[in-house]
């Protein structure tokens, strides 16, 4: 029989009590691609509520001109 290797589950970092913040450059960058966009769920491993609140944040930082919109 083949064997199948399962990938780790990924844990919501906001989850367990890290905070995303607009004003926090550097945490929302990690949720941005190369390219200026927002990585979906499967990649970040965020709750669908988490991942709602992380978007909303880096769209506060893009308006408020803390990050650029296209890179």
């Amino acid at each position: 029989m083949a064997e199948f290797h399962r990938k780790k589950k990924k844990i919501c970092q906001m989850c367990a009590g890290k905070s995303v913040d607009y004003k926090d450059v550097m945490i929302i960058n990690k949720y941005i691609t190369e390219k200026g966009k927002i990585m979906p769920r499967r990649m970040t491993g965020a709750c669908a509520k988490h991942q709602r609140h992380i978007a909303q944040q880096i769209k506060y930082a893009r308006f408020m001109a803390l990050i650029p919109y296209v890179k």
